[in-house]
């Protein structure tokens, strides 16, 4: 399996962020603006029929992890953050704005590709020096590209370190989901507290939604393959990322704040 066929997501969720207004206009590229009427088409067909859209689905995921990864530094437990296959995520941007006075340490890990991409938008964007771009391999065990190696090389032992993975996991069966959280927890053992947060989609909730099969026919021609569903229910996710090393887990649900019509899509919150 390999993280590079989910690109081409990175553009349009990319332009999802832009447009309502959570990005940098640098981080708005052509081909997301391209891509962006597939999503709207297929979003309007989804609503019309009483089922959630993707944009919405995408901006709930979005500002609930910034939610509680901005609860979590303004709290003093978190003083660095990576953040696992970025692509045109803006949350290193807010992050070092909003929490400059701290210092807080921003790491975007990706691919080669897409990290010369990020590196040169962001040069653009004046992004601040204790935001930075690295190659990371989310499948990596070891080498210079791990996760466990990038910790290693660029963070302080003595702070604490939050990892936060979105619209990654959904492209990967649950035994490289569970080796990819092993990993994080493992990684994050390293420092005095650890925070991991991802984005998840239970079977169970996603079975009785309407035009559920349109939707992730949908997000899998983006991605370039098929969809996943890892766990049926809260309880076993939860219980998988307690067996992969975190000493809590639990999955919170988005409010209504956070975006209008999304699908059932879950926040993981886990802590060492």
């Amino acid at each position: 399996m390999s993280t590079a066929r989910i690109s081409p997501t990175a553009h349009a969720t990319g332009f999802v962020w832009h447009r309502n207004g959570l990005s940098h206009p640098v981080l708005r590229t052509a081909p997301g603006a391209a891509l962006y009427p597939f999503v709207a088409i297929a979003d309007r067909v989804s609503a019309a029929i009483g089922g959630p859209t993707l944009e919405d689905t995408l901006l709930a995921r979005h500002r609930l992890i910034d939610e509680r990864l901005d609860s979590a530094i303004a709290a003093g437990r978190i003083g660095q953050v990576v953040e696992i296959a970025a692509g045109l995520s803006p949350r290193g941007l807010r992050v070092s704005e909003r929490h400059g006075d701290a210092g807080v340490t921003y790491l975007e890990g990706d691919l080669p590709a897409m990290a010369a991409r990020k590196r040169a938008l962001l040069a653009r964007a004046g992004g601040a020096a204790t935001h930075r771009v690295v190659e990371l391999d989310a499948l990596a065990e070891t080498g210079p590209r791990s996760l466990a190696a990038i910790c290693r090389e660029h963070l302080d032992a003595a702070r604490g370190t939050a990892i936060v993975v979105e619209g990654l996991y959904s492209y990967f069966d649950r035994d490289a989901v569970s080796a990819m959280w092993q990993r994080a927890a493992a990684a994050l053992a390293a420092f005095p507290h650890g925070l991991f947060l991802c984005d998840l989609y239970l079977e169970d909730e996603w079975d009785h939604v309407v035009g559920v099969r349109g939707f992730f026919a949908v997000l899998g021609v983006f991605a370039r393959g098929r969809v996943h569903f890892q766990f049926a229910d809260a309880a076993e996710a939860e219980a998988a990322a307690r067996a992969a090393g975190f000493a809590s887990a639990a999955l919170l649900c988005p409010e209504p704040h956070h975006a209008r019509r999304p699908g059932p899509v879950r926040i993981l919150e886990a802590t060492l």
